[in-house]
């Protein structure tokens, strides 16, 4: 039984868009409720229902936030831990031992952090997905929502831990005294760049690794690789400039580059052909994604 049967208490297919009710579903008593479910219907009403479903969206993402830290010894301090031991690692490996420029005049470790930080907002979406998806199948087996619901609420969930996350940058630009500029402003337009870059990948992932379990290990594997390739411990002004627009073809590049410029003075001005190039791909991996979840949810409860 697919998603979308789950829902038809009667279904009459028929190629126009109007249903002709019968004589006897007419004489049917006034207290019994039959819902009819046109042909289309579905998908007329889709993204209706992503509103029509918005205290669902609260419940679940309650829920995820308050099970992520329960039985926990340190609770939301794992928030602040983690990234800190993971700039010390950078700020070791790639600022003492390659001893690779930081960017502009910004410290090795405030510029590492500044990467970090919508790498981690990344790769916390596009891995979370499709674990959301799968630990949610009980659910889809009972009740009809748009199942977009679920990478929505992922969405949510990390951005409670990327909050803190920011918290944690700006003590770090007081406690080294390099304070942005008017570039500010730019930074919430970046974080939510960072969203759009992690959601299309994370959607494809996802209804692959719904029908295909193995794609968890190539997930791994991806944020892995895409960790040490994109400039999270390092510059991008350290790559040879007849590689930047080669380079540029991973949106996270865009991505950190931005932020960076946005909070450090006397950063490396924008790479401009980059930035477009990072924009473009994100918009079709956005598309590309949304498309081919949508015609794969169907089948969700058959394969979970």
């Amino acid at each position: 039984m697919t998603g979308e049967s789950q829902i038809q208490a009667l279904t009459l297919p028929s190629p126009a868009d109007s249903v002709a009710i019968s004589a006897a579903d007419r004489a049917l008593p006034q207290f019994v409720h039959v819902t009819v479910i046109e042909q289309g219907a579905l998908e007329r009403e889709y993204w209706r229902d992503m509103w029509r479903f918005r205290e669902l969206f609260a419940i679940l993402t309650w829920r995820d936030v308050t099970l992520r830290h329960r039985q926990t010894v340190l609770g939301v301090a794992w928030s602040v831990i983690r990234p800190l031991t993971m700039v010390v690692i950078f700020t070791f490996v790639f600022g003492r031992v390659a001893k690779l420029p930081s960017d502009g005049s910004a410290p090795y470790p405030l510029m590492v952090f500044a990467g970090l930080l919508p790498w981690t907002l990344i790769s916390n979406i596009i891995g979370q997905i499709c674990g959301n998806v799968l630990n949610n199948a009980p659910l889809m087996s009972k009740i009809y929502f748009p199942r977009l619901l679920l990478p929505a609420v992922t969405v949510a969930t990390a951005l409670v831990d990327t909050f803190i996350s920011v918290l944690l940058l700006f003590g770090m630009l007081l406690w080294f005294g390099f304070l942005p500029d008017w570039r500010i402003v730019f930074f919430p337009v970046f974080l939510i760049f960072a969203i759009l870059v992690s959601i299309g990948p994370g959607l494809w992932f996802t209804a692959m690794n719904v029908r295909y379990r193995d794609f968890q290990y190539v997930i791994g594997f991806f944020l892995q690789f895409g960790l040490y390739v994109s400039p999270v411990g390092f510059s991008s002004s350290a790559v040879p400039q007849q590689w930047r627009f080669l380079y540029s073809l991973n949106p996270a590049v865009g991505v950190i580059d931005g932020l960076r410029w946005c909070l450090f003075r006397g950063a490396a001005p924008l790479y401009l052909p980059g930035l477009a190039c990072s924009v473009v791909i994100t918009a079709v991996m956005l598309w590309a994604g949304v498309t081919y979840f949508r015609k794969s949810e169907r089948t969700f409860v058959d394969l979970v």
